[in-house]
């Protein structure tokens, strides 16, 4: 088997990500500690659960950044493959803290609204702290929103496209959550003036419930794109087609019979492929298609770092045979 192995790239790309998770929980600690005095001057328990919210929100930004950290440490001989999937760890328990940080304690704080009932004080102070708030969580949503436009422009793809398939976790968990903390400010404020203009708690204690059950939501959302990740995602099947395609342009390469392609980082891809060569080349020959095939697969495919070509002849296989995970 032939194939080289080079130290994880995107560094250039990481300070961006870093800058888009630290714009975010800098927003959202300042404003968990607004949202937590305004709940306990109004009584509201829709602004507690928002303060919940944020409190998780900055907790899940932390472990981003740790994820952003971790996962660009260079192969060593303990991890011969790098670290890039450690990233993915970490983003799954930023998840699990979304989920029971603030999720459970919004539905829960809700449900005890309702069921008890709560003595609503002057909303004044909250509508304010709602207001800053959604400035602060705005501008922290453009900015995530920004990097991910740039970065589905580099790929050719819609910017929706690419939030729902990015491996770049960091700056999906930025954008899902801001856009999450928007709709959850706007329920908020819906509840204070429903019992403002009511008298009735019922209104806050469901506000905070649909908050909670929106916070569980992006917190499943972001788990299962994490776990998926994890447990190993191949690159999609047109890049999986490009990929066979690009290596039988490679002189003395006339079938590719297996390939297997795994995701390990937002800009780590492996390659590992059985491929048949013509029955005439020398070993000289094949060494050198090995090396080609690479060299042209990382510039046609910069994300591409590990490439494997084992040499293989064909035992009556369709030479246009791919293998690989679908």
């Amino acid at each position: 088997m032939t194939g080289t192995d080079t130290p994880p790239g995107g560094k250039a790309e990481a300070p961006e990500s870093s800058v888009t998770v630290i714009v975010a929980a800098s927003a959202n600690l300042g404003i968990a500690v607004a949202k937590a005095v305004a709940g306990v001057v109004s009584g509201s328990s829709a602004m507690l659960a928002e303060a919940a919210h944020s409190v998780a929100d900055t907790v899940t930004e932390l472990m981003l950044l740790v994820a952003l950290k971790r996962g660009d440490h260079p192969p060593d001989e303990d991890h011969p493959l790098g670290h890039g999937p450690e990233r993915y760890i970490w983003a799954l328990l930023a998840s699990v803290a979304t989920f029971v940080g603030g999720g459970v304690f919004a539905v829960y704080d809700g449900v005890h609204t309702l069921t008890h009932g709560e003595e609503l004080g002057d909303p004044l102070l909250s509508y304010l702290v709602l207001g800053v708030a959604f400035l602060l969580e705005g501008w922290s949503l453009r900015t995530g929103v920004r990097q991910a436009r740039a970065e589905a422009a580099l790929l050719g793809a819609p910017v929706g496209h690419y939030l729902r398939h990015t491996p770049d976790t960091a700056v999906k968990a930025v954008v899902m959550e801001d856009a999450a903390a928007l709709v959850g400010l706007v329920l908020a404020a819906a509840g204070l003036l429903g019992g403002q203009l009511t008298g009735s708690g019922v209104w806050d204690g469901v506000a905070s419930v649909l908050i909670g059950l929106l916070l569980v939501y992006v917190a499943w959302v972001l788990g299962r794109s994490n776990a998926r990740l994890l447990i190993g995602r191949p690159v999609p099947r047109a890049m999986r087609e490009a990929v066979v395609e690009e290596i039988l342009t490679v002189p003395h390469i006339v079938a590719v019979l297996e390939l297997t392609t795994l995701i390990q980082g937002p800009r780590e891809i492996l390659i590992a492929a059985k491929v048949d060569f013509r029955d005439a080349s020398s070993a000289r020959q094949v060494e050198w298609a090995c090396e080609e095939a690479e060299q042209q697969l990382r510039e046609r495919f910069p994300a591409i770092r590990r490439v494997y070509l084992d040499p293989t002849p064909d035992l009556g296989l369709d030479p246009g045979t791919m293998g690989g995970p679908a």
